[in-house]
């Protein structure tokens, strides 16, 4: 059985958290590169991991606090599916990964951090991206630093936003 090994999400584990939602908290401000949103299209956002897996993991998910995919509208559902679409797109041009891993955790039996809004993980990964850090030094090499990474990607976004 093969494993993914993250232990510097440890972090986000034990971090001290305010009640509420993250993601809402962060669409009522208007400090998106703080907040490292990429994108806010009808319905959805883009929204880039601060506890990511690889170089350049990202969120999409729906404005509404909604937590179970059957409670979505028709319109919502396909603002997430098309907005992942284009975060594919954007990823592929400006990053270049060898493929993607792509998913929603529902509830936290599945592995939902953050089980109360839905939100679809988008993974690049390059051939040979894992190594020996994490598991004999309890390190992830992150080659590119969040900001850094969020300059890169936004022109990407605001070019057809």
């Amino acid at each position: 059985m093969k494993r993914l090994w993250a232990p510097w999400r440890m972090d986000y584990i034990l971090a001290n958290r305010k009640p509420g939602c993250f993601l809402c908290d962060m669409l009522q401000e208007e400090r998106d590169r703080d907040n490292l949103i990429l994108q806010r299209v009808e319905h959805a956002f883009v929204v880039m991991n601060k506890y990511p897996y690889n170089n350049g993991h990202l969120m999409i998910a729906p404005y509404r606090h909604v937590s179970l995919m059957e409670d979505l509208t028709d319109d919502e559902a396909l603002a997430l599916m098309q907005t992942t679409q284009h975060t594919l797109r954007i990823l592929k041009s400006v990053i270049r990964p060898d493929g993607f891993n792509v998913g929603i955790n529902l509830g936290k039996a599945a592995g939902a951090g953050l089980e109360e809004h839905l939100h679809i993980h988008v993974v690049p990964r390059w051939n040979g991206d894992t190594n020996f850090m994490p598991v004999l030094s309890d390190t992830k090499v992150m080659p590119e630093a969040l900001f850094a990474l969020y300059d890169r990607l936004l022109p990407a976004f605001q070019k057809v936003s």
